[in-house]
Order: structure tokens, then sequence, then C-alpha cells
């Protein structure tokens, strides 16, 4: 199955109260993991790439250029969408040249009448391509790539005039964090959530910092609009850990030397694990 947007898994994700998780890619191995994933439990699923992701992988025509081939290799028949995470007004033109299916935008950290210029520019120019757009209102606490956020709350009414625009999904800042939450964090702002949502209707709405939020608040973050769960951190931890403790305990000697196939492999199933967990906690199982 080729490349997809974004908007029709997201628009049935919002009617059927469930959200379709994003899982960022930084390789070869957590690409085929989370797709293997996402067809053993026929759930749709898209697959985020940050911009750092983006050079460490060789640039993006050659990240559109393993997901189509593993699509085909691998048989995938579920939904996939290629989506942009955190991008640059530049960022964000380069992907849609470069064939992703799907694009962020986060103007987050402009004023707001610029953010609203340049997604404007962006979504004309999706729509012509036919590729979904998600946009930022509001920081997400953390760092992504060098953007720093305090995990502000967004302002419902800044959120509806940049949905307004025909973005496909928007990302607000409820207080969410990327990375490891500290333990003083407040939580979710369900109050701004609710807020959002009357004001945005039938938009599918982006939770990003997926990692460490409990599930309980994830749950009732999908029963106020969210359709849309970004997850790395969590996938990064677990890749580490398993990958550190098969050297720890000398496994990884093969032979003479060292065999990259081999290293990677308890990290490639450690991710499967963890994406297969959230898939369920999302309610995305079987959704294809």
């Amino acid at each position: 199955m080729p490349l997809v947007n974004a908007k029709e898994m997201l628009t049935k994700a919002k009617a059927g109260h469930y959200a379709v998780g994003q899982f960022n890619i930084n390789n070869l191995e957590w690409t085929k993991a989370i797709l293997l994933t996402a067809e053993e439990l026929k759930s749709p699923v898209i697959l985020g790439v940050s911009e750092g992701a983006g050079k460490y992988m060789c640039g993006y025509k050659t990240i559109v250029g393993m997901v189509n081939g593993m699509l085909e290799e691998l048989g995938i028949t579920v939904p996939v969408a290629l989506h942009l995470d955190h991008g640059s007004y530049e960022g964000a033109k380069k992907c849609i040249e470069a064939g992703f299916s799907s694009i962020m935008f986060d103007g987050s950290h402009y004023p707001i009448e610029e953010n609203f210029e340049k997604t404007k520019e962006l979504v004309a120019i999706c729509e012509e391509k036919g590729l979904s757009i998600e946009a930022e209102v509001g920081s997400i606490g953390g760092e992504e790539d060098g953007v720093i956020g305090m995990g502000e709350c967004a302002d419902p009414n800044e959120c509806k005039m940049i949905a307004d625009l025909g973005v496909t999904m928007l990302a607000a800042g409820i207080g969410n964090i990327h990375g490891v939450y500290p333990e003083n964090w407040p939580g979710l702002s369900f109050e701004t959530l609710d807020a959002i949502q009357e004001k945005t209707g039938a938009m599918p709405l982006v939770l990003h910092g997926g990692t460490g939020i409990p599930d309980d608040m994830i749950k009732k973050a999908i029963s106020l609009g969210v359709s849309k769960i970004n997850v790395n951190t969590e996938c990064q931890l677990v890749f580490a850990e398993a990958t550190r403790a098969y050297i720890e305990a000398g496994k990884d000697k093969q032979g003479k030397g060292f065999d990259p196939r081999k290293l990677l492999a308890p990290g490639t199933e450690a991710i499967k694990a963890k994406v297969k967990e959230k898939m369920e906690i999302f309610g995305s199982v079987g959704k294809a």
C-alpha cells in the first residue's frame, strides 16, 4: 500500500474516539519494527521524522525511498503516513518536494500573526499536492531539535484562528512536555483542551510528548478530541536499555568481530513491544 496523507485516518479516529500513534523513526531498524507491528495489529500508523533525524538518515529523499521500499517489500496493507515532525518553514517545503505524505509546520515560536501567514501558505501548497498538514499553537515543553518550550497552554481563540486556515490537525500546548516528565509536573490542562475542542469542532487534535503521560490522562485527552499522539522518548529509552543489556551480557561477540544485525535485534524487539503497548492504549488496534 502506498503512503497516504493522514486526513482519513485521523477523521476516523476522531469519530471513533481513539487515537492514531505517531512513532518517530531514526533508522532502518526502528522503521521496520513500527511497520511490522502496525501490520500485525491492523492499526493505521504515522511515521514521524524530526529535522535532526532527517539529517542523520542522509536526507528526506533517502527516508522516502527507504519507507516506500519497506511498504512494498514487507507487504504492508495498513494506512501509513510519512510525516515531518516539528518542521521549520524551510524544512516543510523540503519534505513536500522529497515526497512526504504529511508535514508539520511548527510556527508556535513565532508571533501568532507570522505563524498564521506561514501556515496559510503551506496549507495552500499541501491542498494542491494532496498532503496533510499539522500546525502548532502554544509551544510544547522540553526540547525538540533545539526548539525549547516551557509547556505553556495555548490560547483557544488562537487555535481557532489557525484551525480555520484548513489545517488537517492541530497541536496545541496543554502543559505537555517533550522527553521525560519531571516529578513536579502538574499534569495536562484538560480545561484548556476542552476549550480548544469547543472552538475547533471536528478538527483532530494532536498530543505531543506522549512519553510518560499516565494512561488515564491519555484516555481522557482522547475523549476530548485528541486523535493523534506522538511517542518518541519511550522508544529511545527501551531501545537503549535493550541494546545496553545485550552488550553487557557479552552476547554481541560473533566470531572475529561484531554483527550489527544481532547487536540491534534486542532493541528492535523492544520497540515492537512498546509500539504494541501504545497502540493498545490509544485504541487504534484493528482500525486499519
